[in-house]
């Protein structure tokens, strides 16, 4: 198979019919997902459309203003009609700045009187203007991202991935320099542990953080401009990623796309599964924060390669491919092409085994197959990762034998320290590289090598394959919501109406306004 930037896999036969079947289903199980969705709000995606308005900022104790505003609304059960609404409202009452809207939305009564009809029309005509030239202005930061993009053109596939955790931006921003300059093509600021678990994003720049660095938008603003910077003195681009994901997915998306940053990790299973979000929540705002996405040419990461963090590789593969399915399937409906769709997978099977990189192969061409077009971003063996460094680093060079052969887009570096500290400069040079030779050592095989019909590859996809379509079929008879509840994923059991988050599922009133969701639909 021939992919299109010009490299060459390995010819893996499937049946034709059981992936088209696979399609169907995922799309029968997003379906009525997306019906859910269509009939609610949330706060964050409330506070998402404020931030487009241009509302960036904090009071005086470092709330944002969104969270002012929308928590006023919340609290008096007006979100439902929408923030843009009362934001437009708040103007007429001659509010000037974000501080007057929130002053002005916290004197409301719990039950204002409505507007006579030809204002209330009015008021959304004039929000309308408002967000189309607020939408003309973010377009407008992603062309210009683009423009750069093209003058300096990127590394060659597969772009090597290298991640950043300081804690401190200022240290991230010199890490990720130095990885530019021994040769990485993706730096990704890892977020401060938790922050997931956060309904507000937090103000300003930050120079602490557990396991990484809090996600804002001037810490955004901060690598992207150091970046770009590096860019120019390179000669080529280096891309920059972060964590649109947890409560305040929509928002992180809305500042990630205004500082001009290439990807975002953005899966609402990971945080169902691993930091226990309300599943109704996180799909709700998945969809709108994958629009801004779309508008934004923003390539999203999926996480399916947590799930066998949690359950066995081998046996749970299945997993992996029918949540890439049913990722496919939530992608288009929020406008993504398939050029934009990273679905993540991992190299995670048990090294005493045998035959290991045989199935490890098996799996990885297996969604290069299925999905041809989508920039797959393969991860590193983490689960069974040692303190000897010297096997760690030989673990992951298999890894990067198997990525290369396979045709992966996005390739993260694994590290000799996994699991032990942040890495240090040397352990990211030493991965760079040892990823470097193995691309150059394995350069025409994949054009070379034929697999054996019948023989130990083929048979294993199959029979992924095969069980990820039984398992799609499960949960299209049940329902997703049902499906997680019964741990399909992950191994892990979520409750449909449990979790943290759900007080912030709203009901979209019969009058609710988001005039920019229906600019997103229109672009999609």
């Amino acid at each position: 198979m021939r992919l299109a930037d010009g490299r060459t896999v390995p010819d893996l036969r499937l049946d034709a019919a059981a992936v088209a079947r696979c399609r169907e289903l995922a799309d029968r199980i997003t379906a009525p997902v997306i019906g859910f969705v269509e009939r609610h709000t949330t706060v964050s995606i409330e506070r998402a459309v404020l931030r487009l308005f241009g509302f960036h900022g904090a009071g005086s104790r470092g709330v944002p203003f969104v969270n002012l505003i929308v928590d006023e609304l919340h609290a008096r059960g007006l979100v439902g009609r929408g923030a843009a609404w009362w934001l437009g409202w708040a103007m007429r009452q001659g509010a000037r700045d974000p501080l007057q809207v929130a002053e002005r939305i916290a004197a409301l009564p719990r039950d204002p009187p409505p507007l006579p009809a030809e204002e209330d029309e009015a008021l959304r005509a004039e929000m309308r203007r408002e967000a189309r030239a607020a939408a003309a202005e973010l377009r407008a930061r992603v062309e210009r991202r683009d423009a750069l993009k093209a003058e300096l053109g990127a590394g060659p596939l597969p772009h090597k991935y290298l991640i950043v955790a300081s804690g401190n931006i200022h240290d991230d921003v010199e890490q990720g320099r130095a990885a530019a300059q021994a040769g990485a093509d993706v730096i990704a600021v890892i977020r401060s542990t938790a922050q997931s678990l956060l309904d507000y994003v937090p103000h300003g720049a930050t120079t602490e953080g557990y396991g990484g660095t809090y996600a804002t938008q001037e810490n955004f603003r901060i690598m992207r401009e150091a970046l770009d910077a590096e860019s120019r003195k390179l000669g080529r681009y280096v891309h920059l990623t972060n964590y649109s994901s947890g409560l305040c997915m929509s928002e992180i998306a809305i500042a990630a796309a205004w500082e001009r940053l290439d990807m975002l990790l953005n899966d609402a299973m990971y945080g169902i599964l691993f930091r226990d979000i309300n599943m109704k929540r996180t799909l709700c705002d998945q969809h709108f924060s994958r629009r801004i996405c779309a508008f934004a040419g923003i390539l999203i990461n999926t996480g399916e390669d947590n799930y066998i963090t949690t359950a066995d590789a081998d046996e749970a593969a299945h997993t992996v491919v029918a949540s890439h399915f049913v990722n496919e399937s939530f992608a288009h409906r929020a406008g993504l092409p398939d050029a934009l769709i990273g679905l993540g997978h991992s190299f995670e099977i048990d090294p005493a085994r045998e035959d290991t990189v045989a199935r490890e192969l098996a799996q990885a061409l297996l969604v290069r197959t299925l999905f041809p077009d989508a920039p797959i971003k393969y991860m590193p063996p983490t689960k069974h990762k040692q303190g000897d460094i010297f096997f760690s680093h030989a673990y992951d060079t298999m890894a990067d034998v198997v990525s290369w052969l396979t045709g992966q887009h996005i390739q993260l570096l694994g590290m000799m320290t996994e699991a032990m500290h942040n890495p240090f400069l040397m352990d990211r040079y030493v991965a760079l590289k040892t990823a470097d030779y193995v691309y150059r050592a394995w350069r025409s095989l994949g054009g070379e090598l034929q697999l054996r019909p019948g023989g130990a590859v083929e048979r294993r996809a199959a029979e992924t394959l095969g069980k990820a379509l039984g398992l799609l079929e499960e949960v299209a008879d049940e329902g997703l919501f049902q499906a997680i509840g019964k741990a399909r994923f992950g191994d892990v059991a979520r409750a449909e109406d449990g979790g943290k988050g759900l007080e912030g599922v709203v009901p979209r009133d019969d009058d609710y306004f988001n005039p920019f969701l229906e600019i997103l639909e229109g672009a999609a």
